[in-house]
């Protein structure tokens, strides 16, 4: 899963960073207004994490300019303003919630889980596509009722696979989707194949179908054949 957290205190910033890292999410950091708003723009994330108070400018207008371009974005509002008028403004712009600092870090990703799930997944507590069923709370996968072991970046790739079922996704967009500003010069995406085989070998293992597609040319689809 890939955050973007636009926070301008870099103490926080680099907590916040280290922590979602050790929780599994790619993190992205931009410290003020205008490099928050360019990367919204540019690049799509699972959750904005939105600090209101900015260099250069009002997070609430990154906030408007993201709904605009992509309605569908999910954002946390992260703030350390508790005015009631910035929360219902933020609301009505938009945001998914509204976190007022200092908050703990575990209730932070509780909340960013609840809203990805809600946004990507309908915001039930498990995925379900078929025989595959996944519990994003505790990162479980099972195939016909079998638990079947993911590596991170195999169960980040299945996740983004059912979020986006039956459309095409290219490698590109699966690089930056798993990896973030890490894949910046990367010349060869080819490292990808390997991923996508051992996800698919894992889950016919355990009795499942193969529903990864190559779409040749363009990437891959998820779907049911």
């Amino acid at each position: 899963m890939k955050v973007l957290l636009i926070e301008d205190e870099k103490t926080l910033a680099e907590s916040i960073s280290l922590y979602l890292g050790q929780e599994g999410y790619i993190c992205e950091v931009a410290n003020g207004f205008i490099i928050g708003d360019e990367k919204v723009q540019v690049a799509d994330y699972d959750c904005v994490l939105l600090d209101i108070t900015l260099p250069g400018g009002n997070g609430l207008d990154i906030l408007n300019n993201l709904k605009k371009k992509k309605p569908g974005a999910a954002v946390i509002i992260i703030s350390a303003k508790n005015s009631l008028d910035d929360k219902v403004k933020g609301l009505d712009l938009g945001a998914d919630d509204y976190l007022t600092k200092p908050f703990h870090l575990s209730e932070l990703n509780a909340r960013l889980k609840s809203v990805i799930r809600r946004r990507s997944f309908g915001g039930g507590n498990e995925i379900i596509f078929n025989e595959i069923k996944v519990s994003p709370a505790d990162a479980v996968v099972t195939v016909k009722e079998k638990s079947i072991s993911l590596t991170r970046k195999e169960y980040d790739l299945l996740l983004y696979f059912l979020a986006n079922t039956n459309r095409v996704v290219t490698k590109e967009s699966i690089a930056e989707h798993l990896w973030g500003e890490e894949m910046d010069g990367i010349d060869s995406l080819d490292f990808i194949y390997s991923h996508i085989k051992n996800l698919r070998k894992k889950i016919m293992e355990k009795g499942g179908d193969d529903y990864i597609q190559t779409v040749y040319g363009m990437g891959y689809k998820f779907a049911k054949k």
